[in-house]
């Protein structure tokens, strides 16, 4: 799980320690296990969110961890063109590559630690699939797509598309240097990743070492969520075991606590999360399928919306679409 990585942890800004006397640590209130399904034209994925209470994610929706598997030459595997209205769609590749088109003219190809963007707003067309050249020889294939919600006020906005390179991350340690830290988006103790976003949120990639601990200070009017990509280890000040696959929801606090367990399976040798949190939108939610909205009239007018080819067409002109630079 390559992602990005450095070769002199030492060198990099370190989050500070949160004082305990102060800090309010989030207890855990779950940890569940992501079911394994099928996406697209037959990659694997586990659902991470499963289970979990809408309440719980908002303002998050869906996320799907892709693989992590070993493609034969042929096998390599993408989705075909779908529309999208109402939310955003997060890409982070941690092995492999992945190509993407939107009928807005947005698009590229992302590897190892790069994330693409996609602000689908009014309404879009995107197809995500392997390059031809990996659908040849095969290859490893790992990565997340996360979606986040958006406000009934950014529903309607025009659609955008945000290509992220890993190293424009803002890369962290902890004070020991157990801890990688990659801030893709949002804020990290005054760190903050390059990715815009409509719903304030923050998006984190870190790297656990065996037997270190990562205590992350969190915005306390943000939901806390992190999920395991590789590894085992304990989450919360009760340490409760968590490994691969897994999701800890987290109550209110300020401050986040993950630790690696000594000893990791032989093929992931540390403990690989996500943390992501956001502030809820608290609004009501109508979904269907690749639609995210606030009443079920609005996802019927997206279905219909679509079948009358209002989401865009295909093939589009790759450089024409509209960048609306919007953060909060």
């Amino acid at each position: 799980m390559p992602a990005v990585t450095v070769s002199d942890i030492t060198v990099l800004p370190r989050i500070h320690q949160p004082d305990p006397a102060v800090a309010r640590e989030r207890a855990v209130k779950s940890v569940t296990s992501a079911p394994s399904g099928y996406e697209g034209e037959g990659f694997p994925v586990r659902r991470a969110f499963a289970g979990v209470d809408l309440k719980d994610l908002d303002p998050f929706i869906h996320m799907d961890q892709m693989g992590e598997v070993e493609y034969a030459p042929g096998e390599p595997k993408g989705t075909p063109w779908h529309p999208h209205r109402g939310f955003e769609t997060v890409t982070y590749m941690l092995d492999g590559i992945m190509e993407h088109q939107d009928s807005n003219g947005g698009g590229g190809v992302i590897s190892n630690g790069d994330t693409q963007w996609m602000t689908a707003g009014s309404g879009l067309l995107h197809i995500e699939t392997p390059p031809e050249h990996l659908v040849m020889s095969g290859g490893l294939f790992h990565g997340v797509q996360l979606w986040v919600n958006l406000p009934k006020a950014q529903k309607w906005a025009a659609p955008r598309y945000q290509d992220i390179r890993g190293g424009d991350s803002a890369l962290l340690s902890t004070q020991d240097g157990g801890a990688l830290i990659r801030v893709i988006a949002g804020s990290v103790d005054g760190h903050d990743g390059p990715g815009s976003t409509y719903s304030p949120i923050s998006l984190v990639h870190a790297t656990v070492s065996p037997g270190a601990e990562l205590v992350l200070p969190w915005q306390p009017d943000y939901n806390a969520l992190v999920y395991v990509l590789a590894g085992q280890g304990t989450v919360g000040a009760e340490r409760r075991p968590f490994r691969k696959g897994q999701l800890a929801v987290f109550g209110p606090g300020d401050t986040i606590r993950t630790a690696a367990a000594p000893t990791q399976p032989q093929a992931e040798p540390n403990l690989d999360v996500l943390v992501i949190g956001g502030r809820p939108i608290r609004e009501p939610i109508a979904m269907a399928g690749p639609f995210v909205m606030n009443t079920r009239a609005e996802v019927v007018q997206a279905f219909e919306d679509f079948q009358a080819g209002k989401l865009g067409s295909i093939p589009a002109v790759h450089g024409l679409g509209t960048d609306l630079h919007q953060s909060n």
